[in-house]
């Protein structure tokens, strides 16, 4: 009896045991897709998350002492994969969710309240989550598709001379049938109305391989512009099309999914005069991207090719996951150094993003990406953006900055969110909470 005890309390203190060294651990679930049609995108951004990670526990020890542990899920891009990978890591000490799809996103958006685990959407979910006084727990940081098609829409009118001059064009929007692809309608609607051009829906059925009829309809409606709302093989596809067709690339603005090496290596010179939106940076002369490279894949613990190493698309991963770094830390400061924090507390972190031009660069995120700040009723925090241009062989930058406009931009997301908070039936946040 007595050996029986002694075994029973050894037993108790190794389970004490290894649930503190758990308690030290800030676990952050990477949900994937590196197979299917969606593979050639998400397989960069999945790498720039977790390199990411990986440099920040060899070079800095973790977040103020805490080491950072992760585990993939893959979902293939399909909303009820997603959803699974959600509920199976949610209960290893999940504290933040990159959803890394649209579609997954608006499944979570009713669990997260719950669950007390904020969404963290860098340039793609709902819109209208911009507004914090209704969704409290979804951070659509750095954009949204509404700011993303008001840009675009700026900048066409700057091309044409103003604004003014958009009455009367044509504009087509070929995007991937579906929510992701359909978030800019109602910008692009709100837009069409105030300039008078003639707005053209042409649906792809996932996953866009095949696009001939959609073409087609490009061939007989011959719009001056065409905005590509595309993803993974999808983008490639509407170029070789728009080749094929004749239709001029240097006419096409695709959103930032549709920006990068994957979407246009492929079609190379027949891409050329191409246009897209994007909300970083790439390059290896970073200091972030340097880091990563000299204490991950220096040490043969990269977790991709180093050749796609400051890609668009693994740079956007590594920006998203800094973020959820150092809304990691921001809640530290509240809630204490060198703890391991809650969903709950890392919602605060997201709300209250400082990130100066200063901390970028202490970051080595300098030239990466604009300074960020975000508060209860602006989940967004910024929405600085460039429009870059496929030469044949390489992207560059072809505009300068451009920011969406708030007038437009603040009663449609204001309208949005209260009508969301209508159909859920939930109450606005008050200012208690705000403080909370």
């Amino acid at each position: 009896m007595k050996i029986s005890s002694i075994a029973l309390a050894a037993v108790a203190l190794l389970a004490a045991g290894g649930a503190c060294a758990q308690s030290k651990e800030q676990f952050f679930p990477l949900l994937v897709y590196r197979t299917g049609p969606y593979a050639p995108n998400g397989t960069p951004w999945a790498d720039g998350k977790q390199d990411y990670l990986k440099m920040i526990n060899a070079r800095d020890g973790g977040i103020n002492g805490v080491k950072i542990t992760y585990e993939e899920c893959e979902t293939g891009y399909a909303t009820d994969k997603g959803v699974e990978c959600y509920e199976r890591l949610k209960g290893k000490g999940a504290s933040l969710f990159d959803p890394q799809s649209t579609g997954i996103t608006f499944a979570l958006t009713d669990k997260a309240p719950a669950d007390k685990i904020p969404l963290l959407t860098l340039g793609y979910g709902l819109a209208a989550s911009q507004d914090g006084s209704v969704f409290k727990w979804n951070f659509p940081l750095m954009g949204s598709y509404w700011t993303a098609a008001d840009v675009l829409i700026q900048h066409i009118g700057k091309r044409e001379g103003g604004l003014d001059k958009l009455k009367g064009k044509k504009i087509a929007l070929v995007y991937h049938d579906s929510p992701y692809g359909k978030e800019p309608i109602p910008m692009l609607e709100e837009r069409s109305k105030m300039h008078g051009f003639e707005l053209i829906k042409i649906p792809v059925t996932a996953p866009g391989v095949e696009q001939k009829s959609a073409w087609l309809q490009v061939r007989q409606q011959r719009p001056d512009y065409v905005l590509l709302w595309g993803w993974g093989v999808m983008n490639s596809a509407a170029l070789k099309e728009a080749q094929a067709t004749g239709y001029p690339r240097d006419k096409m603005y695709g959103v930032w999914w549709s920006g990068a090496e994957p979407d246009v290596k492929d079609v190379g010179e027949g891409a050329a005069g191409y246009n897209a939106l994007n909300l970083n940076t790439a390059g290896t002369q970073p200091k972030v991207i340097q880091d990563i490279l000299k204490f991950v894949y220096d040490k043969g613990h990269g977790t991709g090719p180093q050749a796609e190493v400051g890609s668009v698309l693994y740079t956007r991963g590594v920006v998203i996951q800094a973020l959820g770094v150092e809304a990691v830390r921001r809640a530290q400061e509240r809630f204490g150094k060198g703890k391991v924090m809650t969903g709950e507390q890392v919602r605060w972190g997201l709300e209250n993003l400082a990130l100066d031009q200063k901390r970028l660069d202490a970051l080595g995120l300098s030239g990466v990406i604009r300074p960020i700040s975000t508060s209860c009723v602006d989940h967004m925090g910024s929405s600085w953006v460039r429009v870059q241009t496929w030469d044949g062989a390489k992207w560059s930058f072809s505009s300068d900055w451009y920011q969406a406009d708030d007038q437009i931009i603040k009663p449609m997301v204001r309208s949005a969110a209260e009508k969301w908070a209508g159909d859920k039936k939930i109450s606005k946040r008050t200012p208690e909470d705000c403080q909370s």
